[in-house]
This record gives structure tokens, sequence and C-alpha cells, in this order.
């Protein structure tokens, strides 16, 4: 069904009804909604194209990946974060579009968004310690909702993020119970600052208990199946090797639990480990006792929020700025036990 059709079936001129599916304000509630429930029920599509040239947006939000973090592109956290978003974008009518970019061109690929009405917002992802971007983004003038948080930011700005340091400090906590004291940390690069934030609690909850954190059992890069296999094999290989270890992702847990068999030893018996699992389509551990103990949270919900936010942004630019602090679950699964004598 058109336009066309729509508008002669419910006896109103195309524009009226053109102008009640795009939210205007001179429309009445009752008509709009008798609109909205006649294109429900007729399942019509608005032609995106016409809506852009009529309300002057593009009906489509942005998400800008630097080249450094091209590995995103197949990273399985990524790609369920865009499916969360794109579940949310679909919803509401809007596209999406993904633009890969030289890490030295990313200002630039703002400034064109914005110069050529790519899009009508944006979402940040990947934040890093006092991040430029959203200064950039306010003087742009493009809404946006950023994924994590920007430590040492201080204007305001629309965020959802994991409470980072509270779920390490809790994972330490209850690897500390069991008897632990060396514990190791297989983080994501600190400069990011969700990694900044895990450091945080992963050293509060071991001093503490009395524990100096030893900078032996610490490691920062990019998390993948192979940094956490070198990282863990290099700390075994120690002569006072930890007996659990904290790891950023279920992604370098695979490599974790590599390096433990390979060293002859049993993941939960010998030493303990404790991941953080973004609760992953393609990784999921849901049998009746999980592989792995885990802070989890949903990062497929965490996209299907952050498009609503933005939107929102979208519709309302001088709203307050919106925060959503999210608390990881402790699944305590089969990689944990008490600290061996």
């Amino acid at each position: 069904m058109n336009l066309k059709q729509l508008s002669s079936l419910l006896g109103l001129s195309q524009t009226t009804v053109s102008r009640a599916l795009n939210g205007y304000a001179d429309v009445s509630e009752a008509t709009r909604a008798r609109v909205q429930a006649a294109a429900r029920a007729h399942d019509y599509r608005p032609n995106t194209r016409a809506q852009a040239l009529a309300t002057g947006r593009s009906r489509v939000i942005g998400h800008v990946v630097p080249k450094i973090s091209s590995h995103a592109m197949v990273n399985p956290i990524f790609a369920d974060f865009i499916a969360g978003a794109g579940e949310t974008y679909s919803a509401a009518g809007y596209e999406m579009l993904i633009s890969l970019v030289d890490i030295t061109e990313e200002e630039k690929a703002y400034h064109s968004m914005k110069r050529r009405g790519l899009v009508d917002g944006l979402i940040v992802s990947a934040p890093r310690m006092n991040d430029p971007r959203i200064a950039l983004l306010d003087e742009i003038g493009l809404p946006y909702a950023v994924h994590g948080r920007a430590t040492g930011t201080t204007r305001p700005y629309s965020w959802l993020d994991v409470n980072n340091r509270r779920a390490f400090a809790r994972a330490t906590n209850f690897l500390v119970d069991l008897g632990h004291r060396r514990i190791g940390l297989v983080n994501g690069l600190e400069k990011m600052d969700f990694a900044h934030r895990r450091r945080q609690g992963y050293e509060e909850a071991l001093r503490a208990h009395g524990i100096s954190p030893d900078p032996e059992l610490m490691r920062q890069d990019e998390m993948t199946e192979s940094y956490g296999w070198r990282a863990a094999r290099d700390m075994l290989a120690l002569p006072d090797p930890p007996t659990a270890i904290l790891v950023s992702s279920v992604i370098c847990m695979l490599g974790v639990r590599r390096a433990v068999e390979e060293a002859g030893l049993v993941l939960g018996r010998d030493v303990s480990a404790v991941t953080h699992d973004d609760q992953l389509s393609y990784l999921r551990d849901d049998g009746p006792v999980p592989a792995f103990t885990a802070t989890r949270s949903s990062v497929r919900e965490a996209g299907q929020r952050l498009a609503r936010m933005v939107i929102d942004r979208i519709d309302n630019p001088e709203a307050p700025h919106v925060q959503e602090l999210l608390e990881a679950d402790l699944i305590i699964g089969r990689s944990t036990g008490p600290a061996p004598r």
C-alpha cells in the first residue's frame, strides 16, 4: 500500500497522513492515532527518501569505527551490540550507517556526516579517557549518546554504561573469599574507560583485604584469544604464579583456559578464573552449571537501550541528558574453586 491508497482509505489528504506519521504537532492526537493504526493494519511503510525531503531528516543513525579498532567489525561483542541497536532502529523507522575510517580521519568523518546531512544522530562507542569526541560533537551539533563513559570529561552528555568498577571489585572479593591472594588481571587497554574502571575495582578490592596489587600480575592489551593465552602463560611461568585470574572478556578467557591446560593444570581446581561475559549470541554459556564464573551483562540489550536513547535525543535535543548505569550479575560457574594449598 502506498501513501495515496492509505489516504484514500482514511478519507484524509496525503499531506495530513504524512504529517501524522512524521509526528507533526499540528495534527490532533485522535487523527494521529487513527492514521498510525491504519498504517499498522495495512503494513504501510513510508518512503524514507520522501520523508527525508519532507522533514529534513535522514532517518539514519551513524556509527564511526576507527581503523585502529577494525577488528571490531568481526568481534562478536560489536556484532551483538549492533544487532541490538538495529532492532530498535528498525522499529522506529531508522536505518544504520557504519563508517570505517582511519583514526586520523575520525574528526573529519563527523564533520562530513553533519555537512552532508547523512545522519540525524550518532552512537559513540569505546570511549577513551578524556575523550575529545564529546566536545567535538557538541561543537558540531549532532545529537549523540555514548556507550560507556569518559573519565575526565566534565561536560554533560547522555550515556549508558555497565558498572565496571563494582563488577570487578565484586569478582575480586569473591576470589579473596575463596582464599586466593595471588590474583592476576588480564585487562583491556587501559586508555579505554571501561578497562580503567575495571582495574580500579580490582585494586580497590585487593587493598580492602590488605593485599598489595602486584604489577607482575597485571596485563593490558587488545582483548583477543591469543592475548589471553600469552598473558596467562607468562603469569603462570612466574616464580610465584597467581592462583586466580580476573579476565576482561570471555574471548580472552578462551585463551586463558588454553594456557592453563597447556601448563598441565585444571581450571577451577589448580587455577581459578572469573571473566566478564557480555552474554554473546554465539558464545552463550547457558548450561546447567556454566563453564565460566562471570560478571555478566547483555551487550545486545545495551545496544537496544542506547539506540532508544539517541533517538530520544534526536526528537528532543534540548531535553536533559540521560545517564543509565547497569549492574552486572555475578554468575558462578566451574572455573572457580578454593585456593589450592
